[in-house]
């Protein structure tokens, strides 16, 4: 009897000498703030990009489909100009498939690419994101092909500086460039990492867009 008692008496000691590392663990835990996140995607629809347009549809709503219900989603379409077709939660999958289906429909008239003006809007949306709270990224899909009035396009040499000084209000910035040709990629590489980390430029060709699709998720906590 009295070893029985002693044996629970140990026992028991363990079991709250045990719970206390547990309590104590919790107490110390960084369970990390919760950061909603602000996806800005940029699609081209214009006619040199028309084969692979399906395909990156389908890979804005993988991406929006692994966001959190209270992240945000903001689609814009890129042809001759530039404009929203999607503003919105990024869980309603149907309207965004419908917005980019009728709003952003492709037109084998379109003739341009104004991918400068798009990624001045869409870094002018990143900002006014992170100010509410938001951990934005921009995600370009297309060929990054030069097209139409030239005012419009990218200016190669002055985008890193204007990136690094986004980076400055937005130093965990996503960025990305999905399904351009590899030598297009491989130049917007060297122009970009000098100014911005690695695992936040994330880069990818039409055959490895599945891989850069968890990257962009683990970049932006997802």
């Amino acid at each position: 009897m009295f070893r029985r008692t002693c044996t629970l008496g140990l026992l028991a000691l363990v079991a709250v000498y045990a719970l206390k590392l547990i309590i104590v663990g919790f107490q110390n835990m960084d369970l990390g703030e919760f950061k909603p996140v602000a996806a800005v995607f940029l699609l081209d629809i214009s006619a040199s990009n028309r084969n692979l347009l399906a395909q990156q549809e389908q890979t804005i709503l993988k991406i929006s489909k692994r966001l959190d219900s209270e992240d945000h989603a903001l689609i814009y379409v890129v042809t001759e100009d530039t404009y929203s077709v999607y503003n919105g939660n990024p869980h309603k999958l149907v309207a965004m498939r419908e917005s980019m289906k009728k709003r952003g429909a492709f037109d084998d008239k379109s003739f341009g690419t104004a991918y400068g003006l798009a990624l001045k809007k869409a870094i002018g949306d990143a900002l006014r994101y992170k100010q509410d709270g938001y951990k934005p990224a921009i995600i370009v899909l297309g060929d990054l092909e030069n097209e139409g009035d030239i005012t419009k396009q990218i200016n190669w040499s002055t985008l890193p500086t204007n990136i690094q000084k986004t980076l400055k209000y937005i130093p965990d910035l996503t960025l990305a460039f999905l399904y351009a040709h590899p030598q297009k990629l491989d130049d917007v590489r060297h122009t970009l990492l000098p100014v911005i980390k690695e695992k936040n430029l994330i880069i990818a060709s039409e055959e490895n867009v599945d891989q850069a699709v968890r990257k962009i998720l683990e970049a932006v906590g997802r």
